[in-house]
């Protein structure tokens, strides 16, 4: 047997474990706030703000056990960050997990583990299901030893092989909102379109590099800011067509051009203070979206 087929269980294993941690701490959150509304108001006639309770589902932007590089864990990506922002904060069931493809967050198995985690009310303090659904995905469908498939050896980015893994990404997309109308109808979703990085070949001491690679592979090393620009533009400008459509009930947020250079902590992931600009944007579209609930 190879070896990854023997380690493949024990892997699903420790998401399982993982998620099913993360619930148990979420529904904890959950009954305390469904608690407090039986307690009388501290000021007669005082109502008290009913903080938004969010689904999270994504990559390892919602999903990044690490601290930059550094192999120490502790969570530093959006959803680590936004969960602490806001008055009142937000109650965040994340069950994301870094790594994963837009084709794999849709996947019969990732579907299940959503229904699962909508269908069971202790999860919402409506009882029914999440104010909104916080999705990060496509990344992954592109960057690793894959990205030299979108790749010519000399001339740059492949604008028809990209433009075909943008239409596989642009279906999981619109899965997800097929989903979300069978499951949570009326739910908005809010996404985002990354940042333009650097590709140089840093990468944490577990993982990576998912940029230069290819890059060199395929002599267009010193270009490779230029294609991950463009390619970054052309993600955008799919996302942007989805979130003109009311009938998606999407919300992009534009996250291109947030971070300055020093910010990156590897070619795929900020520092932590990269992430917490990118949550104060999660932040500002929840409060809009959500008036005076955030």
């Amino acid at each position: 047997m190879h070896p990854m087929l023997a380690l493949s269980p024990l892997i699903k294993k420790s998401i399982d474990s993982e998620i099913a941690s993360r619930t148990h701490a979420h529904q904890e959150r959950v009954a305390k706030l469904k608690a407090a509304r039986l307690q009388p108001s501290i000021e007669p006639g005082s109502v008290a703000t009913e903080p938004l309770v969010l689904l999270a589902h994504g990559d390892s932007w919602f999903d990044y056990p690490l601290k930059g590089n550094d192999l120490t864990l502790s969570s530093t990506d959006i959803v680590a960050h936004l969960q602490t922002m806001g008055t009142p904060q937000p109650l965040i069931l994340n069950i994301s997990h870094y790594g994963d493809a837009t084709t794999e967050e849709m996947s019969l198995t990732r579907q299940q583990r959503l229904i699962q985690a909508i269908e069971d009310k202790a999860n919402w303090a409506n009882g029914s299901a999440p104010d909104a659904i916080l999705f990060s995905g496509g990344g992954n469908d592109i960057a690793g030893t894959q990205f030299c498939i979108y790749l010519d050896y000399d001339s740059g980015l492949n604008i028809p092989r990209f433009l075909g893994v943008l239409d596989m990404v642009r279906a999981s997309y619109l899965d997800l909102f097929a989903f979300r109308d069978e499951h949570a109808p009326g739910v908005p979703v809010i996404g985002h379109c990354y940042d333009f990085p650097i590709p140089n070949g840093v990468h944490p001491p577990c993982v990576g590099p998912w940029l230069q690679p290819s890059l060199e592979f395929t002599r267009n090393q010193a270009i490779g800011t230029e294609i991950l620009h463009r390619a970054l533009l052309d993600f955008k400008v799919m996302l942007v067509s989805l979130a003109a459509d009311s009938k998606n009930n999407f919300i992009l947020i534009d996250t291109q051009g947030t971070l300055h250079p020093a910010e990156w902590a590897n070619e795929l992931h900020p520092f932590p203070e990269g992430f917490q600009k990118f949550a104060s944007r999660f932040l500002g579209a929840l409060s809009a979206q959500f008036q005076g609930r955030i």
